[in-house]
């Protein structure tokens, strides 16, 4: 297949499908290897933002999706009803980010580590789209794991788990002294 063809069925097929397309799936539909599509993919990407265009190709770990450039947001939402966004509170965050950096995880791992119940919270971040089940763990009662999607992904503006930001052992530690100095002070309320 020729490089413009090409192109050109990848743009059709990005701009008909309107959600992310796995490489291996591309790869499949046009009879090429996973990388000539992927480097003609970062290409078009390229292409598209240097030209200043109106819409973008985002890559999202091993998938590519369409999307409206950033800056054209503000004249879409006079055309279109302006979505609603969801609104993160602190403990939507928190539980956001231990399912970002433990997943897989269950609800019971979660909830021990936010030292209470998250049944809604989980279901809220699910409503969201931010995260889903990802599977059963292999123990009794055979809990749900749960894991990030794609959507987490486009919300914080990153192509894959790995961009996400890594504390230092020093703040690690704080974190953990600043954990215990409240547990202690929870204690001396209770025995009060």
């Amino acid at each position: 297949m020729e490089r413009l063809e090409l192109e050109k069925a990848i743009e059709g097929i990005l701009f008909a499908m309107g959600d992310s397309v796995e490489t291996e799936r591309l790869a499949a539909a046009l009879g090429v290897d996973e990388s000539e599509v992927t480097e003609v993919i970062d290409a078009m990407a390229a292409d598209f933002a240097g030209k200043g265009r109106g819409i973008r190709i985002t890559k999202l770990e091993n998938a590519y999706q369409m999307c409206t450039a950033p800056e054209i947001y503000e004249h879409l939402v006079h055309i279109a009803k302006q979505p609603k966004k969801a609104q993160l509170t602190d403990v939507l965050m928190e539980t956001l980010s231990i399912v970002a950096y433990k997943q897989p995880v269950t609800k019971a791992e979660i909830e021990k580590i936010r030292g209470v119940s998250c049944g809604h919270v989980i279901s809220k971040l699910i409503d969201y789209k931010l995260i889903e089940e990802i599977g059963r763990l292999d123990a009794p009662g055979r809990p749900m794991l749960f894991g990030t999607t794609e959507d987490f992904l486009r919300a914080f503006g990153v192509t894959s788990l790995e961009e996400l930001p890594t504390l230092n052992p020093v703040q690690i530690e704080e974190f953990k002294l600043q954990a215990e100095a409240e547990a202690n002070e929870a204690l001396e309320v209770v025995e009060v």
